[in-house]
C-alpha cells in the first residue's frame, strides 16, 4: 500500500470520534451477550490512562459489575495510575485472551486466535465506604470463589477500606473483537 494512502487513511480514523470503530469488522463482535461474558471470565485486565499527553498502562485485576454497568479495580492512593486519574478520569480499559497459535511456511502468515474487549469510560475514586467494599467483596469472590466472605475470612472493617484506593470505570462505550480459525481454512490467510 502507497505512503499516501497509509497517511490518508490514518488521518481518517483519527478524526472518527467513536472509539468504538473497528477498522477489521470481519473480527468485530457486536453481541453484547459475548462482551460481557468475557468480561465476566477475564483473568486480568491492562488500564490505559494519560497525562499531558503521555500514555501509561497498567495491569489490574478488576471484576465487571453488571448492574452498575461498570468494572471495579483496587489500586495503591499513591502512585502514577492514581495521580494519572486524578488529573484525566478517562480511560481505556482491555481484557484479552490468547487461543492458538498457527504457524506457516512464510513469518506473514502466522497467526493467533484472540478475544477482546475495550471499555472506554471514567474512572472516578469510590469514596463511600458501603460501595467500596461492595466493590472489594466482589473482587474476592471473582479471584476466590472457592472460598466464603466472612466465614473463611474476616470481612472487611471501615479501616480496611480506607486503606486502598477502589476506582470504577463508568463505561461509556466497549468494544469486541475475535479471531477463531476455521478448521478447514489455510493457515495462510492470517
Amino acid at each position: 500500500m502507497a505512503k499516501d494512502t497509509i497517511k490518508k487513511k490514518n488521518a481518517e480514523i483519527r478524526q472518527n470520534k467513536d472509539f468504538t470503530a473497528m477498522r477489521r469488522t470481519d473480527r468485530e463482535v457486536t453481541d453484547e451477550d459475548w462482551i460481557r461474558q468475557v468480561l465476566r471470565d477475564g483473568a486480568f485486565g491492562t488500564l490505559g490512562t494519560s497525562l499531558d499527553g503521555q500514555p501509561f498502562l497498567n495491569v489490574n485485576n478488576y471484576v465487571y459489575d453488571e448492574e452498575a454497568h461498570a468494572l471495579y479495580i483496587h489500586r495503591s492512593r499513591i502512585g502514577r495510575t492514581s495521580a494519572n486519574l486524578e488529573a484525566n478520569p478517562r480511560v481505556c480499559y482491555s481484557v484479552a485472551e490468547m487461543g492458538q497459535i498457527r504457524t506457516a511456511g512464510k513469518a506473514m502468515e502466522f497467526g493467533v486466535e484472540y478475544e477482546n474487549v475495550i471499555v472506554f469510560g471514567t474512572a472516578s475514586l469510590v469514596t463511600d465506604a458501603e460501595e467500596a467494599g461492595r466493590a472489594l467483596k466482589l473482587l474476592l469472590e471473582k479471584y476466590a470463589p472457592h472460598l466464603t466472605f466472612g466465614e473463611d475470612y474476616e470481612p472487611f472493617g471501615p479501616d480496611d477500606v480506607q486503606r486502598t484506593a477502589v476506582y470504577k470505570i463508568s463505561i461509556d462505550g466497549w468494544s469486541g473483537k475475535q479471531r477463531v480459525f476455521d478448521e478447514d481454512a489455510d493457515a495462510g490467510e492470517g
